[in-house]
């Protein structure tokens, strides 16, 4: 059975995450969907939240797990005997850092392969980030992400808006 990890901090969980997952469903036996904790990105949704948007998000594939975790990555995918780690390529500018990230992980655990995808043109532009600050101004996301992930980021921004 050949397992692949998709890593990533999923601050939310995006349209362009999900063709990602879809097509690697398609390619892998199994898909991990690894949501980081990424602390130090001070992340819009907790660890738990994320991973439940993840699911709730993933649910009509029915080789695509979601897990948290707050290890190494190589360790997180050896401990579920994955071979290989999903990337994604958005433009020529993610390459870099993510050629950085495949020659790291190869030195810690030489036998886990990585594997990069190209997102769907009509997705290529859309990021998290991209996603969280528009929404906090007000704009309209939807048409980028799941109806479950719209709904979350309205409760969250109404909810700091009300701390504020």
């Amino acid at each position: 059975m050949t397992t692949v990890v998709y890593p990533g901090t999923f601050d939310p969980v995006t349209n362009g995450h999900l063709d990602l997952i879809e097509r690697a469903a398609k390619l892998f036996d199994k898909v991990i969907v690894a949501v980081a904790a990424s602390p130090k990105k001070r992340p819009l949704f907790n660890l738990d939240e994320r991973v439940n948007l993840a699911i709730a998000v993933t649910s009509h594939l029915d080789n695509v797990e979601v897990k948290g975790f707050r290890n190494l990555l190589v360790d997180f995918v050896a401990d579920h005997d994955a071979s290989a780690i999903l990337r994604g390529l958005r433009a020529v500018s993610d390459f870099e850092y993510e050629f950085q990230l495949a020659n790291m992980n190869r030195q810690l655990s030489p036998h886990i392969e990585s594997i990069f995808l190209t997102p769907t043109e009509h997705l290529s532009f859309i990021s998290s980030t991209m996603i969280r600050e528009v929404s906090s101004l007000g704009g309209d996301v939807s048409k980028f992400i799941h109806p479950v992930v719209a709904i979350a980021l309205q409760e969250a921004h109404s909810s700091n808006a009300n701390q504020s």
